[in-house]
């Protein structure tokens, strides 16, 4: 065997090692952007409930039967009493009073924030998805490159006579 092929197999075994952690990293990076995302999912469609919710609230009249959700998909009958009298959640288990239309508007702003966020997130999965198949792809390529070279060695090695 030859200095230059042990010194090149050598290299290209480097080069798999160093591609392998780089996977394992990425991996992790992919699976915490896609934490993130089912998370804002989440507070996304809450807040669109909250959004509809009131949106149908504007068109009510005091006094109006109305279900109130407990959790669970559970509900209890109340009446509504002042529809301009909103308790909105600013954030940190912090909520104050607002009106109809300003806990609407508060509402709109968060949701249109956390799209924007969850676009960014998801344009990064996609970057870090590619990174992950030219890193599989790369290391394939050593894999293959590396058993040839492997193979070659044994067939010489068989010509010679020795094993």
């Amino acid at each position: 065997m030859s200095k230059r092929n042990s010194s090149s197999s050598s290299s290209e075994e480097e080069d798999m090692r160093r591609l392998a952690v780089e996977l394992r990293l990425l991996e992790g990076m992919a699976e915490s952007l896609n934490s993130r995302i089912n998370l804002l999912n989440a507070a996304l469609t809450e807040l669109n409930l909250a959004n509809r919710t009131l949106e149908g609230l504007e068109k009510e009249e005091p006094d109006t039967p109305i279900f109130v959700p407990i959790g669970g998909g559970s509900y209890i009958k109340a009446k509504l009493e002042a529809k301009d009298e909103v308790i909105y959640g600013i954030g940190a288990g912090v909520a104050m009073e607002k009106t109809l239309k300003e806990a609407r508007e508060g509402i709109s702003n968060r949701i249109a924030e956390l799209s924007k966020t969850k676009t960014s997130y998801e344009q990064q999965l996609r970057q870090v998805l590619q990174r992950i198949q030219a890193d599989r792809d790369r290391l394939q390529e050593l894999a293959d490159r590396i058993r040839r070279g492997a193979g070659a060695r044994d067939v010489r090695k068989a010509a010679r006579g020795t094993e």
